[in-house]
């Protein structure tokens, strides 16, 4: 009977470890996340590709932007949804771009607000040319609290990184 739990036990605690693992990436990465995180696939980092955060699961935001003439449909994992993948600890994130601009997050917000790390825009793959590889999306059109110049300055586009300090 002992053995049996003890196996039991075993058993438990190699699918819980490799649920919480992370695959490699198969194709280009668009994200990497590091600092402050309890689950890598590359060195000290977790890396995503576009596979990679389909499977954590696409939310569609159709919202009005101050950069768009019209109200755009964008698609993409919830930003929590990308840190719990990675096990993220602490109160905020700094999401970076490809020219170095960082914006400070409170990862509240991503809890508080359904806000995408936006990869698809009107059904289309947004290209670096179109503000990708990730732009950090808020449901701007959901309320009226999140038009304000620092919500706006948290909607990062060309997004390659996300640090946890």
């Amino acid at each position: 009977m002992a053995l049996c739990m003890l196996c039991s036990a075993a058993v438990w605690a190699a699918m819980v470890s490799t649920s919480s693992a992370l695959e490699p990436p198969t194709g280009e990465v668009i994200l990497t996340v590091s600092g402050d995180i309890g689950v890598t696939n590359q060195d000290d980092q977790a890396v995503f590709d576009h596979a990679m955060f389909s499977e954590l699961g696409m939310h569609t935001t159709v919202t009005a932007t101050p950069w768009h003439d019209q109200t755009m449909t964008f698609s993409g994992p919830l930003a929590r949804s990308v840190l719990e993948a990675v096990d993220a600890q602490g109160d905020e994130v700094i999401a970076i771009a490809l020219n170095d601009y960082e914006a400070e997050i409170p990862v509240a917000d991503f809890y508080e607000h359904d806000v995408i790390l936006a990869t698809h825009a009107n059904g289309e793959p947004m290209s670096v040319r179109e503000q990708g590889p990730v732009f950090v999306i808020y449901p701007f059109d959901s309320d009226a609290d999140l038009h304000k110049e620092t919500i706006y300055s948290r909607s990062v586009w060309q997004v390659n990184r996300l640090l946890v300090p």
